[in-house]
């Protein structure tokens, strides 16, 4: 059977990983689909090159020397800093990836694993963050402001502080503007759950949305489309 390739843009990941043989592996499968890897061994030195940005994705192992990943993630995620982040972990229990995902990570892989999974992985979360060359740099809805590379929004000129769920969620409502958009869609290409988990994850992470971008602002502009998903809308 052919080796899995991926078609997509190559960008610069920073991978935290203190096991040498490991990171060096993941480094040349990364490479090999073009990518950039710059690789830190500590939790503190791969906080502050996260910090330094300029990286597309973060891969982040939980258990590092100096600072444990899921404390890495979350201090990035209280400076604001919306970088997509996978973590990789031993740990296989529900409970442990609820908590990744919980302290801000986007995607969770469970060692060991196989390396074209890595990849499409890498590939799916390095996508919500950054764009092609004709990819907007800021998306508008009324006084609604989403920077796609600082990865900040404002409503009014003012900071709206969101997770990175929260973001991204936002982000996809603003992409479609004006269009009614699924709950199966929303899981899609938000979640990147192509089956319905029967939950309320969206309508939980919709709710706080909406109570960020729209309460205390003079007027609505995400709506409910009873029956069939939600809209955004500038009018």
């Amino acid at each position: 059977m052919a080796p899995v390739r991926f078609l997509v843009a190559a960008v610069k990941i920073l991978l935290v990983e203190d096991d040498h043989e490991t990171s060096a592996h993941i480094v040349y499968a990364l490479n090999g689909e073009g990518h950039e890897v710059a690789v830190c061994h500590d939790g503190r030195e791969g906080l502050e090159s996260a910090r330094a940005g300029g990286h597309a994705a973060l891969i982040v192992d939980r258990m590092l020397p100096g600072l444990d990943g899921l404390s890495l993630v979350r201090q990035l995620r209280a400076e604001g800093n919306h970088i997509p982040v996978l973590f990789l972990t031993t740990m296989t229990g529900l409970s442990d990836r609820v908590e990744g995902l919980q302290a801000g990570g986007d995607d969770y892989l469970v060692k060991p694993f196989a390396f074209p999974e890595l990849l499409a992985r890498v590939h799916a979360i390095s996508r919500r963050g950054v764009g092609g060359d004709s990819e907007p740099i800021r998306l508008r809805a009324a006084d609604l402001e989403m920077d796609l590379i600082r990865r900040t929004v404002q409503r009014g000129g003012k900071p709206v502080e969101l997770q990175a769920q929260e973001f991204r969620l936002l982000e996809y409502l603003m992409r479609n503007m004006g269009r009614v958009v699924t709950r199966a869609m929303l899981l899609e290409h938000v979640w990147d759950l192509h089956f319905d988990p029967r939950t309320n994850i969206v309508e939980t992470h919709m709710s706080r949305l909406r109570g960020k971008v729209d309460r205390g602002h003079g007027g609505e502009l995400i709506h409910t489309v009873r029956g069939t998903g939600y809209m955004l809308r500038a009018d």
